[in-house]
């Protein structure tokens, strides 16, 4: 039986180095691709893949915000979470948001295709010494909207138009701000910022 999958990637040159590897195993074919986050449930949908691998930083919609959507609108698909970004915190969302499996792409292509079958297989699969990690480093200590404010600030925002972004007062933004900084020992919300993405938190 011939597994079907999707790439969803934005860089095109890994897109395609990746279909081709696991175009090359006789019971693998690669039936859609896309670069966007937002296409991957619109191409599930039409496709109808076993397998949807899946990159986390994407344009559109992130591959773990993709995954829950996937999970919701075609529960037959199973998501394999493929990233450069080998983080513990996405490692945990992605699990919690329903990825079967999750690798880092400089995986040998022989193991990838084993993740695929085991994933499709009804198994999951997480990299080893990522779910080591993970466990080490716990849950995200950040609340919600602190992490909302966080990934506000991410491109140098003022506090005012992380507010006004966020529908929030200044003196909330400040204070979760001020609590996020607290939370990640930095010395300032940059700090905060880089903390943060350091463990997959945003």
């Amino acid at each position: 039986m011939t597994i079907r999958l999707l790439l969803a990637d934005d860089q095109a040159l890994v897109r395609g180095a990746l279909s081709a590897l696991l175009n090359l195993e006789s019971d693998l074919e690669v039936v859609a691709e896309v670069g966007d986050g937002a296409a991957v449930v619109p191409a599930v949908l039409e496709h109808r893949p076993d397998v949807a691998l899946l990159d986390v930083e994407m344009p559109g919609l992130d591959g773990i915000s993709a995954t829950a959507e996937v999970r919701a609108a075609a529960p037959e698909t199973r998501v394999l979470i493929v990233t450069t970004f080998g983080r513990p915190g996405y490692l945990r969302r992605a699990l919690q948001a329903g990825a079967a499996g999750f690798v880092v792409k400089d995986t040998p292509a022989a193991e990838l295709a084993d993740t695929v079958r085991r994933v499709h297989a009804g198994l999951r699969v997480v990299d080893p010494a990522l779910a080591t990690d993970s466990l080490v480093a716990g849950e995200s200590p950040l609340t919600q909207r602190e992490t909302d404010v966080l990934r506000a600030a991410r491109d140098g925002s003022s506090v005012a138009r992380i507010a006004h972004k966020l529908f929030l007062s200044e003196g909330t933004v400040r204070n979760h701000l001020s609590s996020a900084i607290g939370k990640t020992g930095a010395n300032n919300r940059a700090e905060a910022v880089i903390t943060a993405e350091g463990n997959g938190w945003l």
